[in-house]
């Protein structure tokens, strides 16, 4: 397992390489760039102006020798110099990463820890109530336009009913509180976001779990079980469930990219300075170095994800085991 895990690390560099090579070119083929942006709403911006611009920020040499000076900082863990204010890119992703990371680390966390239960009980339930009510839910969950549910729940239960905050991730007056009530301050500025994150991958992850389950417990092996006079809790918990939870796996495996790069819509509706936020901002003023930096982050989640994913796999299912030599 241990030299699996190695080499898939060290495959991991030149994955990393090639996806920045892809992104940098893309990047830098938009339309419209850093000097453009800065200098359209100008009229007194001379063309030597803009030459200037190019030189500051490194845009007046051939793309591929800007690749391989940005690769040179990278790897020293250098993301570069934001164009737009001067401020060091590692330094703007620190500010904004943990803020994201909470958000989407609970919002993952509800999503695992109700829908699973949900797929479960609707599958030992098949054409039940229950089994009906959570297919209108999943429709619900998949038809709704989570940004619309959102200014929704924030006319409801922070307008009319003045129950919950519907921007920022603390009260103006948060650093007057005391600790406690700093701490239930910051839990009620995160309930819509995370709940409303999490709405979707409820019902996406709950239908995934309910069609694995129905799979599993018509298997030879569940009868069998049932035959020698198990318990049904117990057929259900030790012999179905771990191999039901093979595709939540892959699931949870494909979710942690979006840790970083899945809250731009929240992050803008509720006002949340986070990673979606500067994303969608470095995106719109052309601030090439940020756009790198947060695609690097997430190039590498995304390959990390894979990785977990396929060592999780032999945790949950003991049939799967990863030689050395494979």
């Amino acid at each position: 397992m241990l030299s699996y895990i190695a080499k898939r690390l060290l495959l991991m560099i030149p994955l990393v390489i090639g996806i920045t090579l892809i992104t940098f070119i893309v990047v830098h083929l938009a339309p419209g760039g850093p000097v453009e942006v800065e200098t359209e709403m100008s009229m007194k911006a001379s063309a030597q102006a803009r030459e200037n611009l190019k030189k500051l920020y490194g845009l007046d040499k051939p793309l591929h020798e800007q690749y391989f000076a940005w690769l040179k900082r990278l790897l020293t863990f250098d993301f570069g110099t934001s164009f737009v204010d001067g401020r060091p890119v590692s330094g703007k992703i620190a500010e904004r990463i943990p803020v994201t990371l909470e958000i989407n680390v609970l919002s993952l966390a509800l999503i695992f820890a109700l829908a699973v239960p949900i797929g479960v009980l609707a599958a030992t339930r098949q054409y039940s109530l229950f089994d009906k009510l959570t297919t209108v839910f999943v429709f619900l969950g998949f038809s709704t336009p989570t940004f619309w549910l959102a200014l929704l729940c924030m006319i409801l239960f922070g307008v009319t009913l003045g129950i919950l905050p519907i921007s920022g991730i603390r009260s103006i007056d948060a650093a007057e509180m005391g600790s406690v009530e700093r701490l239930f301050d910051h839990l009620k500025h995160l309930v819509l976001p995370v709940a409303l994150s999490a709405f979707g991958g409820i019902a996406g992850l709950s239908r995934y779990s309910r069609s694995s389950m129905l799979e599993v417990i018509r298997q030879d092996y569940i009868r069998t079980a049932r035959a020698k006079g198990l318990q049904e809790s117990t057929v259900l918990t030790r012999h179905a469930l771990r191999n039901a939870l093979m595709p939540v796996v892959t699931i949870l495996g494909l979710s942690v990219p979006g840790l970083i790069g899945g809250a731009v819509i929240f992050e803008t509706i509720f006002a949340i300075p986070g990673m979606g936020q500067l994303f969608y901002a470095s995106a719109m003023s052309r601030d090439y170095p940020t756009i790198m930096g947060i695609l690097v982050i997430g190039a590498v989640l995304t390959l990390v994800g894979n990785l977990l994913a396929d060592i999780s796999y032999a945790l949950v299912d003991p049939r799967i085991r990863v030689k050395g030599d494979t």
